[in-house]
């Protein structure tokens, strides 16, 4: 299974404009809403899970992984794809700045393995990962993320 069957076109957001981590994150969420995966209380939960913990959610370099937990506001389990057209720093040393925003939700602790496996594979593919992150449309990253 590959990352593009689980992100319809409105959960991608291509060279988003965000002034700070919480618009980048928020952009994540709206595109979860988007696709009727959440509502907009998960993108404030999102939001103060960062707020709450810190920066953990930047998993490598560039890249945040943005998500709660399970809650009633995920209808069912989803993911969003989020390019920022300006890197934004979240305040993680290590992998700031961030130029690409996950967004996640999952209904249990379960039934997000099959997408997280798939990103995974994105991740690991540092050519198709790059070409995904420079797409200009949706459409693009859908048929890059789908070969």
């Amino acid at each position: 299974m590959n990352l593009a069957e689980h992100l319809p076109a409105g959960s991608i957001i291509t060279k988003a404009d965000a002034a700070d981590w919480r618009a980048a994150v928020r952009h994540a969420g709206d595109a979860l809403v988007a696709t009727g995966a959440t509502t907009d209380a998960y993108t404030d939960q999102m939001i103060a899970t960062v707020e709450d913990l810190g920066p953990y959610i930047v998993i490598a370099p560039g890249f945040a992984l943005a998500h709660a937990r399970p809650s009633e506001a995920v209808k069912r389990t989803g993911i969003s794809w989020v390019t920022l057209a300006e890197p934004v720093e979240f305040g993680n040393q290590e992998n700031d700045p961030v130029h690409l925003v996950v967004g996640l939700a999952a209904m249990d602790h379960d039934s997000h393995i099959d997408v997280m496996s798939a990103l995974a594979d994105v991740l690991d593919d540092e050519a198709t990962l790059a070409e995904a992150i420079a797409a200009e449309t949706p459409e693009q990253v859908r048929e890059i993320l789908s070969r």
